[in-house]
């Protein structure tokens, strides 16, 4: 059973920093390219960051670049997303995603096969 598994949102104050993390399971993790993506309430889903299979190519949307890291260990089946100067516009519910496209990677959420619950992240002004 695949399971994706988000962890370390909450609320903090604008110019703080939280970790999620995302646990993978029920599939070969190191196949896949694992994304980050948000949504906030009334918006529709956003692409926030994605990592390639070995962590060698990473994307960024531009909304978060400079702020944000996005890492994986292919042995421990996790991603991460470090997020640091926090803004209240990143408040949303952040969640993780799998995908095994041929070559690249993609930031249309439609694209990506495997989902996490989410986790909730506010940021207070």
């Amino acid at each position: 059973q695949v399971q994706l598994v988000e962890s370390g949102g909450g609320l903090v104050q604008a110019g703080g920093s939280l970790r999620l993390s995302c646990v993978a399971s029920g599939f070969t993790f190191s196949n896949y390219v694992m994304g980050w993506f948000r949504q906030a309430p009334g918006k529709e889903r956003e692409f926030v960051a994605a990592i390639s299979r070995s962590g060698g190519m990473i994307r960024y949307a531009e909304s978060v670049k400079g702020r944000f890291t996005i890492s994986r260990d292919n042995v421990k089946k996790t991603v991460y997303l470090q997020m640091n100067s926090l803004k209240p516009e990143d408040t949303a519910v952040y969640y993780c995603a799998a995908d095994r496209p041929p070559v690249g990677f993609a930031v249309e959420a439609s694209l990506y096969d495997y989902w996490g619950q989410g986790t909730r992240v506010n940021v207070s002004s």
